[in-house]
Parts: structure tokens; C-alpha cells; sequence
């Protein structure tokens, strides 16, 4: 996940403690704040209605959590019911015309939270500190996540992965993804990671050996365009926590997830 920009907040905070920076700004759903002429929300403001949205507390461990009991959660819960009624009508439409249904998940944020990785680092991305992070295998899921992917199981619809992970994190992903219970098509056949050394054929417009130029929306959709026009698939709802990870087409339905704390383009 390489997170390209920061809300604007956030990354005013990371500067406040030294951190990098990884944009001029950003926007939540439903806003567009980057390069304001107007006074910024307040930072330490800001970083408060973030707590209080994810009900952040640490565990015994120290491990920063969301609580089941947040806006965060009520708001998964409602995007949940709504996919799982969707999923069964459009599966049952999708098997009465032989076609082949699929779904397809981002993973940060989407199925695993990053939630401690964002409290602890200030906002800020690091790649060292971030492939250790995800290479520890210890992320909780998201609230509803294994259910929901189970649940498109259950109704024959073939479950895909496309993240912005990296091959050399793969293992520390399946590993994550089977502890918090979602065990279902982890095979590399179903589960595409970037491949910046060797990159796919279907990618050619904007990738190469060594030589990888592909934007977040061209890597994505590229990847569902091969889902559905090389692997035979109808990919009938696509979820992300980020725009990119849904903008592009080649899927009948998209899902956006509450994502406040970075923004990636």
C-alpha cells in the first residue's frame, strides 16, 4: 500500500513531530479540501474526531483498536447489509444466465485495519516500518470483512483480491488474511499483489520488467479488466476504502469503506 497523500491534518501533524510529508492534502468522502486558500480544520481537532470516529483505545497490549461500538463500525454495518442483499440478487441473476459472479476486495483497510500502524506512526508512511508492520501478521479485520467475503461464497460467487501490496509481502497478507478468518481463494490465482520486477501481460500499457508506471486506478482496473475479459468473470461489486480502488469500471457495483486517515491517488 504505498499511501501517496495524507489528510491534510494529519500530515500538518506528522510535520509537527518531524514525520514526512506525503502530500499537499487530501479528501474524505464527499469532500475536496486539497489546497484550500481557506484556514485548515484544526489539527489537534482533527485528530480527536478520528479517535472518537474509530472509538480508539489500546489494548492490554498497548495496540490501538476500533471499537465494535464506533460510528466507524455502525457505518460498515450499514454498507454490509446493503452488499450482502445486493450480492444475493445479483448471484442469483448472474447463475440463472450461466454467467460467472465475482467479487473483489482491496485488503488494507478493506478486509485488514491499519488503524495501530496510522496512531502509532503519526499518519505517516515509511516503507521499512510499514513491511514490517504487515509482515507481523497481526492486523485485526475490519468489522465484518471475513463474514461478508464468506457470505459471497456461500451465494457461488468467486472472491478475488486486488491490493496494492507487493509480492514480498504476500506471505505476512495470507498468513494476516487466515488468522482473522478470511481463508477462502488465497492462492495467486485469485489474489493479485503489485509485481513491480515481473509485471503481468494484461499491464503492458504501463508496466514493464523493472519499470513500473502504473497509477493506482490503471493497476486496479487493469486487474479487474483481466477478471473479467481474460479469467471470464462478471465482477458484479468491487470494495475499497479508497476512490482508486474503485474508480476505472469493469464492475457492476462499487463499495466504498470509511477510510479518514490517509488518502491514496
Amino acid at each position: 500500500m504505498h499511501k501517496s497523500l495524507r489528510i491534510a491534518a494529519a500530515t500538518a501533524a506528522c510535520a509537527l513531530a518531524g514525520g514526512v510529508l506525503y502530500g499537499a492534502g487530501a479528501a474524505t468522502a464527499g469532500q475536496s479540501t486539497a489546497n484550500s486558500t481557506h484556514e485548515p480544520y484544526n489539527i489537534g481537532l482533527l485528530v480527536k474526531d478520528i479517535d472518537t470516529y474509530y472509538g480508539t483505545t489500546a489494548d492490554s497490549d498497548g495496540v490501538y483498536q476500533a471499537s465494535p461500538a464506533s460510528p466507524y463500525a455502525k457505518d460498515l454495518a450499514r454498507i454490509d447489509a446493503a452488499a450482502r442483499r445486493y450480492i444475493a440478487k445479483a448471484a442469483r441473476k448472474a447463475h440463472h444466465h450461466g454467467e460467472k459472479p465475482a467479487v473483489v476486495f482491496d485488503i488494507d483497510d478493506t478486509l485488514l485495519l491499519s488503524l495501530d500502524y496510522e496512531k502509532r506512526y503519526n499518519y505517516t508512511y515509511n516503507p521499512t516500518t510499514w513491511s514490517d508492520y504487515v509482515n507481523r501478521a497481526d492486523r485485526p479485520a475490519v468489522f465484518g470483512s471475513p463474514e461478508l467475503v464468506r457470505y459471497a461464497e456461500s451465494k457461488g460467487v468467486e472472491v478475488f483480491y486486488n491490493s496494492g501490496l507487493s509480492e514480498a509481502q504476500r506471505a505476512g497478507a495470507v498468513e494476516n488474511l487466515k488468522k482473522v478468518g478470511v481463508d477462502i481463494n488465497l492462492d495467486t490465482g485469485h489474489m493479485f499483489l503489485k509485481d513491480k520486477a515481473n509485471p503481468p501481460a494484461y499491464l503492458s500499457d504501463c508496466a514493464a520488467p523493472g519499470a513500473w508506471n502504473c497509477t493506482t486506478v490503471q493497476y486496479k482496473a487493469g486487474t479487474r479488466e483481466h477478471i473479467e475479459d481474460d479469467l471470464g468473470y462478471d465482477v458484479i461489486a468491487n470494495f475499497g476504502d479508497q476512490y482508486s480502488d474503485l474508480d476505472g469500471g469493469h464492475a457492476d457495483r462499487t463499495y466504498k469503506l470509511p477510510n479518514p486517515t490517509y488518502f491514496v491517488s
